[in-house]
C-alpha cells in the first residue's frame, strides 16, 4: 500500500509540474513552429525566385536563338535588373556579350564582360569573361589591353587558353618570337583544353617562317 501510494504521489507530482510547465512547452512549441514555418517560406520564396530567374534566362537564349538580338538584350538586362549578380544574371551578361560580340557592337559586349569578370561570385566563371573580354579587346584592335587583361590574374585551368590568346595578342603587336613562345608553352601545358591541331598550324606557321 505504501508503494502504491507513493506512485500515486509521484504521479500527482507529474501532472502538477506538466500543468505548470504547459505554458512555456507550448510557447516554445510555437515558437519552433514559426521558426519551422518560416524557414519553409523562405526556401519556397528561393526557389520561386530561381525558377523565374531560369526562366527568363531561358527566353533569352531564345530570342537570342531567333535572331532577335533586340528582344533578347532587353529580356537580359531585365534578368540582371532584377536578380542582380545571381548565376543566371551572369550567364545572361555572357549570352547578350556573346551576340552583341557576333553583331560587332564590341563596346557593348566588353562592358557586360566587365561586369561579370569584376562582380561574379563564381571564380572560375570571372576567368572566362576575362578571357572573352581579351578577345573582344583584341577584335577591337587593342592587343596591349587584350594582354593586360589576361595578365590581370591567375588563368589556373585555363591556363593554356589564356596562353594561345596571349599569342595571338602579341602576333597582333608584331611579336613573332613572343608569340611563338606562348604558343609553344600552351601546347606543352594543356593542349586538351585548346584546337591542338589548330595550334600547331600556328607553331609550324611561326617556327618556319
Amino acid at each position: 500500500m505504501d508503494e502504491y501510494l507513493n506512485e500515486k504521489e509521484q504521479w500527482e507530482r507529474l501532472l502538477r509540474n506538466l500543468r505548470e510547465q504547459a505554458p512555456w512547452m507550448l510557447a516554445g512549441v510555437a515558437v519552433v513552429a514559426a521558426a519551422f514555418g518560416g524557414w519553409h517560406l523562405w526556401q519556397s520564396h528561393v526557389e520561386n525566385r530561381a525558377l523565374e530567374a531560369a526562366a527568363r534566362y531561358q527566353q533569352a537564349v531564345d530570342a537570342f536563338t531567333h535572331n532577335d538580338l533586340a528582344g533578347g538584350v532587353k529580356i537580359a538586362d531585365a534578368l540582371v535588373k532584377d536578380f542582380g549578380n545571381s548565376a543566371y544574371g551572369d550567364q545572361a551578361n555572357l549570352a547578350a556579350a556573346r551576340v552583341q560580340a557576333e553583331n560587332q557592337q564590341l563596346d557593348l559586349a566588353a562592358a557586360r564582360l566587365r561586369e561579370v569578370m569584376q562582380h561574379t561570385r563564381d571564380d572560375s566563371l570571372a576567368l572566362i569573361a576575362r578571357l572573352r573580354l581579351a578577345r573582344v579587346q583584341l577584335a577591337q584592335g587593342k592587343p596591349d589591353e587584350a594582354i593586360k587583361t589576361l595578365d590581370g590574374a591567375d588563368a589556373g585551368a585555363f591556363k593554356a587558353r589564356y596562353g594561345v590568346l596571349r599569342g595571338d595578342a602579341l602576333l597582333a603587336k608584331g611579336d613573332r618570337e613572343g608569340a611563338l613562345k606562348e604558343y609553344r608553352a600552351a601546347r606543352a601545358s594543356g593542349a586538351d583544353t585548346v584546337d591542338g591541331e589548330l595550334l600547331d598550324l600556328k607553331i609550324n606557321e611561326l617556327a618556319h617562317s
